[in-house]
């Protein structure tokens, strides 16, 4: 009926390590690409952003905007 003795300063470095990694991991994620691959990146979504905005909708002329309130 002993209780395992745990050493909370080697369990906080553990966690803290664990954290860095993840941390890590982020990081090359984001900022751990070449050159071409952000260009590439930025050239698709300033694509998609100019396709997005091609197939907007004209904005209706507001002097034509009928208001229910305003008919005689």
């Amino acid at each position: 009926m002993t209780a395992d003795i745990i050493n909370l300063r080697k369990v906080r470095k553990a966690k803290q390590r664990a954290d860095d990694d993840k941390q890590a991991a982020e990081n090359r994620m984001a900022f751990g690409r070449t050159k071409a691959e952000r260009t590439a990146t930025a050239a698709l979504i300033k694509l998609d952003t100019s396709r997005l905005d091609g197939a907007r909708r004209a904005n209706p002329d507001p002097d034509d905007d009928l208001d229910p309130g305003s008919v005689s």
